[in-house]
């Protein structure tokens, strides 16, 4: 890996963030829950399972590597821990939605639960992603990598009946959610993170009548959410010399199943041209995804790491498939602006895809492999 002109990052293998949480964190968090461990105690745990995720990243070859995610109920809930004010949640709050493909794993609900809405202004407690930035960079030589929720993503913590007293518009809860999380971000920069990623799995689900109607209940259209989101997600981004932003686009992932399908080209334009992230990593394991075309819509100034290695199913696709659908996305941006990862993470939440830990460990193998032959 190397640092390009202005001293950002030039990885052509990357990593989206979550790896499988091991079976002793998993117990460790329930003891903790149960009162039959102290915090004290589960953090132990907590940072063995990193230790572990770290070197599993670095034993591929990895040269951005992340936490792996272990502390979080899921890739969305720092900020649900950061603050007070979101009323009483569990991890049914980032599992429900309209789930398909393969056999349920989990509880994977399907509603969204009546009692969930932010009741009360937010207030910050504490900054749980500097608490993970400070552990993973005194772990490891290689590139830290955090991932930070974008803020419209937060419109399923918003309720026209439950969060009315305190936020009666989507709109003013959403610019304080992106107040909150740019406050972490400067955070993280001025201690000395180089690689931030924001996780904005919704916008795909724009694209699908299936999954958009939540949003345009929540009171914006379409063309509002592509415009004011990325405005959002803009002033979590701001304008940090030196600082690489990554912007992650997938179609929901948990236990092996996804909540949308279609291609990139109703969102394209905006996303691709609008958002002032340096690298787009995009989904592009099967055709839920469509075809790269839409990649014709990528501003000159980012690069494009293609999610071409599926982290739903333990099939292992091979360097020769690898190198085929890279050269053809090359067709649409030039082979020095594209790079390879997981189409997304290994486990959004403590529950995991339908995978094993050796399963992860060839397809991030494969991933730095794959680099070094296509661009050295």
């Amino acid at each position: 890996m190397s640092l390009g002109t202005k001293g950002l990052i030039d990885a052509h293998a990357d990593v989206v963030g979550s790896l499988l949480r091991p079976a002793g964190l998993l117990r460790a968090r329930e003891d903790l829950y149960a009162g039959r461990i102290s915090p004290q105690q589960f953090k132990a745990v907590e940072d063995r399972a990193v230790d572990e995720a770290v070197a599993l990243q670095q034993d591929a070859g990895m040269e951005v590597v992340t936490d792996g995610e272990m502390r979080r109920l899921s890739f969305q809930s720092p900020l649900a821990e950061a603050v007070d004010g979101l009323g009483a949640f569990d991890l049914d709050a980032f599992l429900w939605g309209d789930w398909r493909g393969g056999e349920q794993v989990g509880n994977l609900r399907q509603e969204r639960p009546a009692s969930l809405g932010v009741v009360a202004k937010l207030k910050r407690k504490r900054y749980p992603l500097i608490e993970e930035f400070v552990y993973l960079r005194g772990r490891t030589t290689r590139t830290p990598k955090l991932s930070v929720p974008s803020p419209s993503l937060w419109a399923n913590f918003w309720s026209p009946d439950v969060s009315r007293d305190a936020y009666p518009t989507l709109d003013g809860f959403l610019a304080d959610v992106a107040d909150f999380l740019r406050d972490e971000v400067a955070q993280l920069v001025s201690l000395g993170a180089g690689y931030i990623q924001l996780d904005a799995p919704h916008y795909p689900l724009l694209a699908d009548p299936r999954t958009r109607t939540f949003y345009e209940r929540q009171g914006w259209d379409v063309s509002r959410w592509l415009a004011r989101g990325i405005e959002l997600d803009n002033a979590v981004i701001g304008a940090f010399p030196g600082v690489t932003f990554g912007f992650h686009l997938c179609r929901g992932n948990q236990g092996s199943r996804w909540l949308s399908e279609g291609g990139y080209e109703s969102v394209a334009r905006p996303i691709f041209r609008g958002v002032k992230a340096h690298r787009l990593l995009l989904e592009y394991d099967d055709q839920r995804s469509g075809s790269f075309e839409p990649l014709r819509e990528v501003s000159d100034d980012k690069t494009v790491v293609l999610g071409l290695v599926t982290t739903k199913s333990p099939r292992l696709e091979t360097i020769r498939e690898l190198t085929f659908r890279i050269e053809e996305a090359s067709r649409f941006v030039p082979l020095e602006r594209l790079a390879l990862s997981p189409q997304c993470g290994f486990a959004s939440s403590i529950i995991g895809n339908r995978i094993t830990v050796e399963d992860e460990k060839l397809k991030l193998r494969l991933i730095t492999e794959t680099a070094r032959k296509v661009w050295g």
